[in-house]
């Protein structure tokens, strides 16, 4: 049923009572970023935002070296994917390269558009010049992979190359950005902050007819607070810090689950994939212990967990509990 297809699948949430420790979400765990916050407090919430957006995506702008109309703004990450598949000037076959998130291919299906899923990073290339849509995660989600071929990517796009950049900010080292792509930002994941819903877009066209595309006042004054504070020096400042800290904690991480003997993959930003065996069946004897992991069987790797980098009380508590998990298990 189109119902089943189109469902939700993100980690986060999952309607049952708040866990312990939650290392399904990939938001900064040292978060909320306190500059930030500021920005947020200060936010006036008796007034609308203005429909334009004109003063925030000007500052947008001026940050990323390209005109305001250049730049879209939406409610996060998701509704930008939703509308990108809606615009008119994209409507033809969306072009994936899984697993990756789960929100490209939903996009595609709402509307029943063709959707392409390559099965090789080769096979992503070869489709490029014949599609309408393509997205990239970088680095994706789940695996972390930071594919060597981006710049080949936009200048083989038929259409919109879009690089998902909700991890960017996140990584050790961020990987350069072509120029020719469309890049998607979610500054609320590396800030801490992910209640708050605000995203945006660079193109190198002009979005006028895309911006206009959104319901009315799309992004709060919350949403505004978030994106102009995600420019100011001070918060970036915060977040260079605080991701020395939590690739300490994801290599904590990695050495611990490597010690109870299981396979892992660390990613170059501040999540990593441990092969379990029966994903779903861990990870729902974890729920049991109060605490939340990402099963990948929706990403198409049933084996796998995706972990976040946590604070160490937490990595120990995961640690001794997946110990458990795994001898009852293996008994069983």
């Amino acid at each position: 049923m189109l119902d089943d297809v189109l469902r939700p699948i993100h980690g986060g949430p999952d309607g049952g009572p708040e866990p312990l420790y939650d290392f399904s979400t990939n938001a900064n765990a040292l978060g909320p970023n306190p500059v930030i916050l500021a920005y947020l407090r200060r936010a006036d919430p008796s007034r609308y935002p203005d429909p334009l957006y004109r003063r925030l995506r000007e500052a947008l702008a001026e940050a990323h070296g390209v005109a305001p109309e250049q730049v879209a703004v939406g409610t996060g990450t998701s509704e930008l994917i939703h509308r990108l598949a809606r615009w008119n000037y994209l409507r033809g076959p969306i072009l994936l390269l899984p697993p990756t998130f789960s929100e490209y291919a939903r996009a595609a299906r709402a509307l029943e558009l063709p959707l392409w899923e390559a099965r090789s990073p080769e096979e992503f290339l070869d489709l490029l010049p014949k599609s309408s849509l393509a997205f990239l995660c970088v680095p994706n989600n789940p695996t972390g992979e930071v594919y060597p071929f981006l710049e080949e990517a936009a200048r083989r796009a038929g259409g919109a190359l879009v690089l998902d950049l909700a991890y960017h900010p996140l990584a050790e080292t961020p990987p350069p950005l072509p120029r020719g792509a469309f890049w998607l930002f979610s500054p609320n994941k590396a800030h801490g902050l992910t209640g708050v819903r605000a995203g945006y877009l660079v193109a190198p066209l002009d979005l006028t007819r895309f911006q206009h595309l959104a319901p009315s006042w799309p992004v709060s004054v919350y949403g505004e607070a978030l994106l102009l504070g995600h420019l100011d020096p001070e918060a970036q400042a915060w977040l260079e810090e605080s991701k020395r800290e939590l690739f300490r904690l994801r290599r904590l991480l990695a050495e611990g689950l490597r010690a109870l003997g299981l396979e892992v993959r660390e990613s170059p930003a501040n999540f990593l994939l441990v092969r379990v065996g029966r994903a779903t069946e861990v990870a729902l004897a974890l729920r049991e212990r109060g605490i939340r992991v990402r099963d990948c069987t929706s990403f198409g790797l049933p084996e796998w967990l995706r972990l976040s980098a946590q604070k160490e009380e937490a990595i120990g508590a995961l640690l001794e509990a997946l110990k458990k998990v795994l001898a009852t298990a293996r008994i069983d």
